[in-house]
C-alpha cells in the first residue's frame, strides 16, 4: 500500500508505507506527551561521564595484550589510533543527528527521520541485539573478575553458581545475574541517580587507568619497542565460515604484524570503542541537547582514545609483546616487574569499571526499545514512563530481567563479534542518514554540522564497511538470521501498529 508523505520537506511524494519517514517536528512533539515524556536532567559532564564509563571497559583491560601479541606488536598504539579515527568519523555524524533530533533512540530515531520506517526498524532491531548481548557478555566478564578477587580472599563460590565456564554440568552465573538486576533497579529509579553512580565508578576507573600509565612509565624498557612494527609473518585467516568475509569474497588475507597487522588489529580493538554512540540514546534526557550532545559524544571519544594509546605504549614498553598475557595484560605486566600490588589494584579497577559498562549498555537498549514502542512498532505498553521517576520503567524492567537470565546462562564466546557488526552497521546507517537529510531537509536548524559533507560521511561508511569485512563470515550469518527474525516481527506486528503509518492513512 502506498500513502502520501505529509510534510517534512519531501514534496508530497507517494511512498510505500514501509518507507515513510517520521518528521523531525513529529519526533520532537512526541517527547512532550505526558505519559511518554522523559525527564531532562543530564548535563554535558553527565554525558561525557556516560561515554567514558561505557567505552573504558573490557577493551583496555584485555584487548591490548591480544592485539600486541597476535597482530601488531608495539604498534598496537597505531591500531587504537586507526580504530579511533573510524569512530571519530562516525561520531561527527552522530553529533549532527543527536543535536538536531534530540529524541531517545539514537540511530533508530535518526534513520526514521531520513531513511524511512523499515530501515529504522532494521537498525532498531539491530541495536536491541547489540546492547543486550554486550550487556550480558560484559556482566559475565565482571563476574569473572569478582570471583577472582573472592578467590584471592579465600572465599569460593560453588561451581554450580559460577557460570558455564566454571562447571561442566548445570550451572548458573549468580553474580552476573545479580549485577544486571541491581543496575536495572538503579536505572528505574532515575537518570540522575544513574548519573551519580556512574560518575563515582568512572572516577575510580579513570584513576586506575592513570595509575597504570604513570606507574608503568617507570618500568619501561626501550628495547621492548624494537621492532615497533614487527615484520609480517603470515595470514591470520581461518577456514570456512571462521575466515574473514573479505577473504571469502575477494581472496584478501589479513596478515599478522606488518602494516596490514596494524589495520587487522584495528578491527579487533574496535570493540574497545563501542559505547560512545550510546550517549546519543540519552538525547531526550539532556537539558540542552543542541549544545551538549556533540560535546559529550566527541569529548568522551577523545578522552578514551588518548588513554588507550597511552596504556598500549606503556604496557608494550614494560614487557616484550611476545610475552604479554592475552587474558590480563595490564595486571601481568606489573607482575613481571615484581609489583603484584598493582596487579590486584588493576583487577579491582577492571571489576568496578565493568559495572558502569553493563549499566550504560542496558540504559541504551531500554531507550531504543522505548522509542520503538512509542512509535507503535513494539507494544506501546513498554513506552509508559514512571509518574515519579520519569523513566521508561516497564521496558527497563523487562529487558533487565531477560538480560539477567541470559547473563546467568551465557559464557563469553565468539558471539561477542555480533556486538561489533551491529555497531558498525549502525555507523553506516547514521552516516548515510546525514547525507540524505542534508538533501531532503536543507532548511532544518542544525546546532552542530558535520564538516565536509558528503565526503566525511562517505569516508565513515567506507571505514565501517572495511572493519565489517574483516569479521568472520559466521558472524555475518548470525547477524543475517537475527535480521530475518526482525523482518518477520515488523511485517506481522510493527507495520500494522505504526503510528506514522496510521497517521498517513488518515491524512492520505
Amino acid at each position: 500500500m502506498n500513502v502520501s508523505e505529509p510534510g517534512g520537506g519531501t514534496g508530497g511524494r507517494v511512498r510505500p508505507r514501509y518507507l515513510r519517514t517520521k518528521s523531525i517536528e513529529q519526533s520532537i512533539q512526541d517527547t512532550e506527551e505526558p505519559d511518554h515524556a522523559l525527564t531532562r536532567s543530564l548535563s554535558v559532564l553527565d554525558l561525557t561521564v556516560f561515554g567514558v564509563g561505557v567505552i573504558i571497559g573490557t577493551g583496555i583491560f584485555v584487548l591490548t595484550g591480544s592485539v600486541a601479541k597476535e597482530q601488531a606488536g608495539p604498534a598496537t598504539a597505531l591500531s587504537f589510533v586507526a580504530a579511533g579515527i573510524a569512530c571519530a568519523l562516525a561520531a561527527l555524524c552522530y553529533a549532527e543527528f543527536a543535536s538536531t533530533v534530540p529524541v531517545a533512540g539514537s540511530a533508530y530515531t535518526f534513520s526514521y527521520a531520513s531513511l524511512g520506517e523499515l530501515p529504522a526498524w532494521i537498525i532498531g532491531w539491530d541495536l536491541v541485539l547489540e546492547f543486550a548481548l554486550a550487556c550480558a557478555v560484559v556482566s559475565v566478564g565482571w563476574s569473572g573478575y569478582i570471583r577472582s578477587l573472592l578467590d584471592n580472599a579465600g572465599w569460593h563460590l560453588p561451581d554450580a553458581l559460577s557460570g558455564p565456564e566454571a562447571a561442566h554440568g548445570f550451572s548458573f552465573d549468580l553474580l552476573a545475574f545479580l549485577l544486571v538486576l541491581a543496575i536495572t533497579a538503579i536505572l528505574v529509579f532515575g537518570m540522575k541517580l544513574s548519573a551519580r553512580v556512574t560518575s563515582a565508578v568512572v572516577a575510580i576507573k579513570v584513576v586506575v587507568v592513570l595509575l597504570v600509565i604513570i606507574a608503568g612509565a617507570f618500568f619501561i624498557h626501550p628495547e621492548n619497542y624494537h621492532p615497533f612494527v614487527p615484520e609480517a609473518q603470515g595470514s591470520v585467516s581461518g577456514s570456512g565460515l571462521k575466515a574473514p568475509l573479505i577473504q571469502l569474497m575477494f581472496g584478501y588475507e589479513p596478515t599478522t604484524f606488518g602494516v596490514q597487522g596494524i589495520f587487522t588489529g584495528a578491527a579487533v580493538v574496535f570493540f574497545a570503542f563501542i559505547g560512545f554512540d550510546i550517549v546519543a540514546t540519552a538525547a531526550e534526557e539532556t537539558r540542552n541537547p543542541q549544545r551538549d550532545m556533540p560535546r559529550g559524544i566527541l569529548g568522551s571519544l577523545l578522552i578514551c582514545t588518548v588513554l588507550y594509546v597511552a596504556v598500549s605504549i606503556v604496557v608494550t614498553g614494560m614487557q616484550k609483546y611476545t610475552k604479554l598475557s592475552v587474558d590480563a595484560p595490564l595486571a601481568d605486566a606489573f607482575k613481571s616487574t615484581g609489583h603484584p600490588f598493582y596487579a590486584g589494584l588493576i583487577s579491582f579497577g577492571a571489576a568496578v569499571g565493568l559495572t558502569t559498562v553493563s549499566m550504560i549498555l542496558l540504559l541504551g537498549q531500554s531507550r531504543v526499545f522505548f522509542a520503538m514502542s512509542r512509535d507503535g512498532l513494539l507494544p506501546r505498553v513498554f513506552s509508559r514512563v514512571h509518574p515519579r521517576f520519569g523513566t521508561p520503567y516497564r521496558s527497563t524492567i523487562v529487558l533487565g530481567v531477560v538480560i539477567a537470565v541470559v547473563a546467568g546462562f551465557t559464557s563469553i564466546s565468539e558471539l561477542a563479534a555480533l556486538v561489533n557488526i551491529g555497531t558498525l552497521f549502525a555507523f553506516v546507517v547514521v552516516a548515510l542518514g546525514v547525507i540524505i537529510l542534508r538533501r531532503t531537509r536543507p532548511d532544518l536548524p542544525r546546532a552542530f554540522r558535520t564538516p565536509w559533507v558528503p565526503v566525511l560521511p562517505i569516508l565513515s561508511v567506507a571505514a565501517s564497511l572495511w572493519l565489517m569485512l574483516n569479521l568472520p563470515a559466521e558472524t555475518w550469518v548470525r547477524f543475517g538470521v537475527w535480521m530475518v527474525i526482525g523482518l518477520l516481527v515488523y511485517f506481522l506486528y510493527g507495520r500494522r501498529h505504526s503510528r506514522v503509518s496510521e497517521a498517513g492513512t488518515r491524512t492520505g
